[in-house]
């Protein structure tokens, strides 16, 4: 589906950083059939490019600086109305600030900030760029997920940032919730979950530090991971089915990773 607005504090776009930035195009191509835009420039160098699906805008690709102690990633961005405000909310919240305030003209204005267990974000205050152009497609960005050791005060630290609220639900064996935010109205009208819903939050089932994965839906997941290995990427965990979805964990060949998910309608759930 296409999206075109993003109120604050709903989840608007997703970026990767990487050591080949084309390399990763090439990848992502055969994976999702992505094309890109640019390479434009990045406020810290290096080569920024906008990854499209049937011409819309679904990601960014971009350098990762030399010298950066980050390996390779996806990264959510909240959309925000005052960047610094925000800022100010996540430290007095108890999270930090990795990148302060800064310009990535003509798109908008940024800050990559951490919630007090260490998951990372950011935050996005639009200026040309509101966001992804398509979301809830196969080839396209879906949901991005907090993996947590410690759900209840990830709960409460979003909810004091961007007013999210939680409502709990069942995730296989893991403790899950659905994060809402109240007003909002996404997705698809009949779909499983609610409108207002912007993320889902997981304890994690194995020892790791607390971070945001990014999922992406796919039409056919046993030949996208087909097309992984071919692509030289990793399948971290295979196939499996964790209704409404089958997913799997996959790392493209510099190492950052995410999901990739295929729906199955018949199998979801049902919510108020």
């Amino acid at each position: 589906m296409t999206a075109k607005v993003y109120p604050p504090g709903v989840p608007c776009w997703v970026e990767t950083l990487h050591p080949d930035p084309r390399a990763a195009l090439a990848f992502y191509h055969e994976l999702f059939g992505w094309d890109a835009s640019g390479p434009g420039p990045m406020p810290q160098g290096g080569e920024y490019y906008v990854a499209r699906l049937h011409g819309d805008d679904v990601a960014g690709i971009a350098t990762l600086p030399p010298g950066d102690v980050a390996e390779p990633a996806w990264t959510t961005y909240v959309r925000v109305d005052d960047l610094e405000e925000t800022v100010n909310r996540v430290e007095s919240a108890g999270g930090r600030t990795i990148v302060a305030p800064l310009d990535a003209r003509p798109a908008g204005r940024l800050a990559i900030v951490e919630a007090p267990a260490g998951a990372t974000f950011g935050l996005w205050e639009p200026r040309d760029r509101a966001g992804a152009q398509r979301i809830n497609e196969p080839g396209a960005w879906a949901m991005s997920a907090l993996r947590t050791n410690d759900l209840s005060s990830a709960t409460a630290f979003f909810a004091k940032v961007f007013g999210w609220e939680s409502q709990p639900f069942s995730f296989g064996t893991a403790e899950a919730v659905l994060f809402r935010r109240p007003g909002y109205v996404g997705g698809l009208e009949g779909q499983p979950v609610p409108r207002d819903v912007v993320a889902v939050a997981m304890s994690n089932d194995r020892p790791e530090p607390e971070h945001w994965s990014v999922d992406f839906w796919i039409d056919d997941l046993d030949a996208a991971v087909t097309r992984v290995a071919k692509s030289d990427g990793t399948v971290i965990a295979p196939p499996s089915t964790a209704p409404p979805f089958s997913r799997a964990v996959i790392a493209c060949p510099a190492g950052a990773i995410f999901t990739i998910s295929q729906l199955m309608p018949e199998m979801a759930p049902r919510f108020s």
